[in-house]
């Protein structure tokens, strides 16, 4: 995937018929957040939201150790970190709220601090057995500055949030999942391949109706139930309209007999069967 603008090796970017993937390639200092690779993170998905061949984002870490551990400390020790480059109006902050596509995260390894951050900004979690997630802010005495402790307190209520971020402590994969931080975990092998064959039915569906779906999700998870239900109704009204009624008649029944054979083989996309969790 060609991306004009983006600076160094910090960042490699693929795209796998309608699947982008975005690797944060700093495997050495465990993918830590340079100067350089916020600004090609931000490069990348404004690309991205334009590119009319992309309809999911995977982002992932290069190497088996980490996916990211948040800020680059030999620039922080330079002074490269400043006041105005932290908080919403950020240009890579801005870059996720307004992508309106669908993203993954592909935790493999550490994601501490700002790298649990980037991976909260993201729709869907994952991660392989060896990942471990911590938000370290109060240890190192600056605040969060990538929305963490609101996008925390929305995935794992505010009992938690504040036992992880207020402790500093680690918590493990399995841990993360039954929080319902993580969707699934998968061996390390397995974590790329079982991100993009979820991507793969998020492309199968409705182009439109993911798109909107996707914006009813997140604006609701920022507004009051009330303003979220008045924010999908135009929207499901638009949907119904433009509904091709005739073409779902012939249709219908493929679209069930992929839903029934989805139930039959719950494993075959999923790092454990609810026999295995039970």
């Amino acid at each position: 995937m060609d991306i004009p603008g983006l600076e160094g090796d910090s960042l490699r970017a693929e795209l796998q018929g309608s699947v982008a993937t975005l690797t944060m390639n700093r495997p050495m200092q465990h993918n830590a957040l340079s100067r350089e690779l916020r600004r090609n993170l931000t490069t990348a998905l404004r690309a991205a939201r334009t590119d009319d061949r992309v309809r999911v984002v995977i982002l992932t870490g290069a190497g088996e150790r980490s996916f990211s551990v948040g800020a680059d400390f030999t620039e922080l020790a330079a002074g490269m970190l400043t006041p105005d480059e932290v908080g919403v109006t950020t240009p890579l902050m801005q870059a996720f709220a307004a992508l309106g596509k669908p993203t993954i995260a592909a935790v493999n390894g550490f994601a501490v601090t700002g790298g649990f951050e980037l991976a909260l900004n993201c729709g869907i979690i994952l991660a392989s057995r060896n990942a471990q997630f911590a938000d370290t802010h109060s240890r190192v005495g600056v605040m969060s500055s990538l929305g963490l402790t609101q996008n925390l307190l929305r995935a794992i209520g505010p009992v938690r949030t504040r036992y992880l971020s207020l402790t500093g402590r680690y918590i493990d994969a399995a841990t993360a999942r039954d929080w319902g931080l993580v969707v699934d975990v998968f061996d390390q092998a397995d974590l790329l391949p079982k991100a993009r064959a979820i991507a793969s039915d998020i492309v199968a569906g409705h182009e439109g109706v993911i798109a909107d779906m996707e914006r009813s999700i997140r604006f609701g998870n920022a507004h009051t139930l009330e303003a979220g239900l008045a924010f999908e109704e135009p929207l499901a009204r638009a949907s119904l309209i433009n509904f091709n009624f005739a073409a779902f008649a012939s249709e219908g029944e493929k679209v069930k007999r992929r839903g029934r054979d989805g139930l039959r083989r719950p494993s075959e996309d999923t790092g454990n069967t609810t026999a295995e969790r039970s």
